[in-house]
């Protein structure tokens, strides 16, 4: 006799119709507003319309949200503060809630220097970002690549995206594209920029079993680094370790990885980003044992990518722009973060500036020409390549992702932001007033 618990019936069916890429998607989905990358700049985007009252589906290429602040390991909320000795806030909005939550569980804290960073436990936030989409009911696409985009004259009407469980059809009245290489611009055939030299990703990784007691100098190691990086076969030399105090752990910073757009590449700077890290550990276990002798990796991040393919909007932020803090009327992010350009194998530029420093991002350098309803946020903004690098980084991140709410909000469901940085600045700003104005 069959068991009651395992007598479960099995029925066996075949796919209607041809497996073409052309068929009409197995699923459907309608929202208010799209973002496609669940990075910083995506989250951000995500939760502020969802609190606005909008209907958000949140794509991301990934299994898993939280882009690559929480993938990547990337370790350190940078650009949110000013420089010293004041060290304003200069990014509320969404990171408001992520320092409280992770302050009150002791699962960050704050390095303190030229600037104020906030390092932070990426497990925990990872839970917290997967809770708080959850909280606004935010539909979330995950495991999902990018297959095309549809556009009707000046908009962008649906995206369409391949899953293991089948095409999946996106229709929404706006879209941010948050995917960190211009993903959705791309395929929706709009003008992206690339570099002409490689600029260099970081293969992060976080480290265990470490004595904090007397951690090396950042000066000192990184001039460790540049002395012995040959004997190493290190392709980076300089670097930096993040230590999370009392835990005995610390995010490494030390290599440099090709981040190319081709597949076949892009699989292949994984597989050299690793190799690259495990020298490094080898490295800090020799030449400081005292610390890192009994050092052994806790977890890889994903390849992380600071600049690759980028939009060409209607106004191209510039690096003399940034040296001299131009404040535009369609401010919608500032920051303070260095220009931190990495296109050289030798090192990396980091340009400072001074206590009273600020830089801008308008939204115009968010807004590609040739489409009404799609804004860009996070690192595939326009600006020059060393302008990108200084704007790039996780506090103006956010704000942007918080202002492509806005501005979508702003021109609803048939109206263009293009009006919205042309003729509505004024309005755009009394709303995000909080992230570009002290």
């Amino acid at each position: 006799m069959p068991h009651p618990l395992t007598d479960l019936p099995v029925r066996t069916v075949v796919r209607e119709g041809p497996a073409h890429p052309a068929d009409p998607a197995d699923h459907r989905v309608r929202a208010d507003v799209c973002v496609v990358g669940a990075g910083i700049a995506g989250l951000s985007a995500a939760v502020e319309s969802a609190k606005l009252g909008r209907d958000v589906v949140l794509v991301d290429s990934l299994p898993v949200l939280g882009g690559q602040m929480v993938n990547s390991l990337i370790g350190l909320f940078c650009g949110v503060f000013g420089n010293a000795p004041q060290h304003r806030r200069l990014t509320y909005g969404l990171l408001e809630d992520v320092f409280a939550d992770l302050g009150a569980s002791g699962d960050l804290f704050y390095r303190v220097g030229h600037t104020t960073t906030v390092g932070y436990d990426e497990v925990r936030l990872g839970r917290w970002v997967e809770d708080t989409v959850r909280a606004h009911g935010i539909k979330v696409l995950t495991g999902a690549s990018l297959a095309g985009v549809d556009r009707e004259g000046d908009r962008v009407v649906g995206a369409r995206f391949a899953t293991r469980y089948g095409p999946v059809d996106v229709r929404a009245h706006g879209f941010v594209d948050a995917s960190g290489d211009a993903a959705l611009s791309w395929a929706a055939g709009l003008p992206c920029r690339l570099p002409d030299r490689e600029i260099y990703g970081s293969q992060q990784l976080v480290v265990e079993h470490l004595d904090e007691s007397e951690p090396p100098d950042p000066a000192d190691l990184s001039a460790r680094v540049g002395a012995k990086a040959a004997e190493y076969g290190l392709r980076r030399h300089d670097g930096l370790a993040f230590f999370f105090p009392g835990r005995g752990t610390a995010v490494l910073n030390m290599t440099h990885i090709e981040a190319p757009l081709d597949p076949i590449a892009a699989a292949e700077a994984q597989l050299e980003g690793k190799a690259q890290a495990d020298r490094v550990v080898e490295f800090l276990r020799a030449e400081f044992p005292e610390v890192f002798g009994k050092a052994a990796v806790r977890s890889y991040g994903l390849p992380g990518r600071r600049q690759t393919r980028w939009v060409q909007a209607v106004h191209q932020l510039t690096v003399d722009e940034v040296r001299a803090g131009t404040r535009f009327p369609d401010a919608v992010a500032r920051t303070a973060w260095p220009i931190e350009l990495h296109d050289t194998p030798d090192g990396y530029v980091w340009e400072t500036f001074g206590e009273d420093h600020l830089h801008y991002v308008p939204l115009r350098s968010m807004a590609p020409p040739e489409v009404a309803n799609l804004l860009v946020a996070g690192r595939c903004v326009d600006g020059d390549a060393a302008a990108l690098s200084s704007v790039r980084v996780m506090g103006p991140c956010a704000a942007m992702g918080h202002a492509a709410a806005h501005a979508l909000d702003m021109a609803g469901s048939d109206g263009s932001v293009h009006a919205v940085h042309a003729d509505r600045a004024a309005e755009l700003h009394d709303r995000i007033r909080e992230n570009v104005d002290d």
